[in-house]
């Protein structure tokens, strides 16, 4: 029994002194180690930040080409406070939900319009303008082009698959694309491109340089192209033709071959 109490004890003193050893590297660490930063400051206060959350939604939805007058205004803000107060069942969407489509959807084509003829008076200054350039020349379409460096090469099919180096801006000189920025040449089969680079991309041969100076109707129209091209924008591109890549020919249709017909088969 003695032995075991002593093999007891000494087992306990073991355990102590690594418990010990550990807690005093433990200790030792810590001390070694910067104590954690205190969190940023936040950038903004909450009140800035819902600021801006109203601000961007009403962005969002377009609010300002509604054209609300000053009792509108005050109307839908009355809305949004009953919405804040957590007020249940003040609006029917069954019943209100086609009369807001209605409403806002006959304001959204008002403002459409307006814009539309805006841009529409912006492009015929700049065509005309652009039409006492002697170098700038024009197709049946409506579309104008000028060639900054002839190619020596074939001119391409509608067909054909093109590589090409571009630039596209808008009328105020806002780049909304480049192949050139990026680094890499663009390529893809010239019919599935926009009408405007369709027509201009086969009036010059390869090596050559174009601009090509497109109306809204020959490049995205009333719908523009994302959030970079605007609805009836008229677009300027300069391109440089780097390559053409014929289309792959269509595979050839597999014969059938009738076998003959025995005399025992005939009858």
């Amino acid at each position: 029994m003695k032995l075991v109490r002593i093999l007891q004890a000494s087992t306990l003193a073991a355990v102590g002194a690594l418990v010990t050893v550990r807690a005093a590297e433990e200790a030792a660490a810590s001390a070694a180690a910067p104590a954690p930063s205190a969190p940023a400051a936040p950038a903004y206060t909450d009140v800035q930040v819902f600021e801006a959350f109203g601000y961007l939604v009403g962005q969002r939805i377009g609010i300002a080409e509604f054209g609300l007058s000053a009792e509108e205004k005050a109307a839908a803000l009355k809305g949004l406070d009953a919405a804040f107060s957590g007020e249940k069942d003040k609006f029917s969407p069954d019943a209100f939900g086609p009369e807001i489509q209605r409403v806002l959807g006959g304001r959204q084509q008002v403002a459409q319009a307006r814009l539309a003829a805006a841009a529409d008076e912006e492009a015929a200054a700049f065509f005309a303008e652009l039409k006492k350039n002697p170098k700038v020349l024009s197709t049946p379409t409506g579309l104008c082009y000028e060639v900054v460096q002839e190619g020596t090469g074939a001119k391409p099919q509608a067909t054909d698959t093109v590589k090409v180096h571009y630039t596209g801006t808008l009328v105020n000189g806002t780049v909304f694309d480049s192949s050139v920025q990026r680094g890499t040449p663009a390529e893809f089969p010239l019919n599935g491109v926009i009408p405007g680079w369709t027509e201009g991309l086969q009036l010059v041969g390869v090596g050559g340089k174009l601009k090509l100076y497109i109306p809204s109707k020959l490049g995205y129209g009333e719908q523009g192209a994302g959030g970079s091209i605007p609805p009836n924008a008229t677009l300027i591109f300069d391109v440089e033709l780097l390559e053409i890549k014929a289309p792959a020919p269509a595979a050839e249709p597999v014969s059938v071959t009738t076998p003959p017909v025995s005399a025992a088969d005939a009858k």
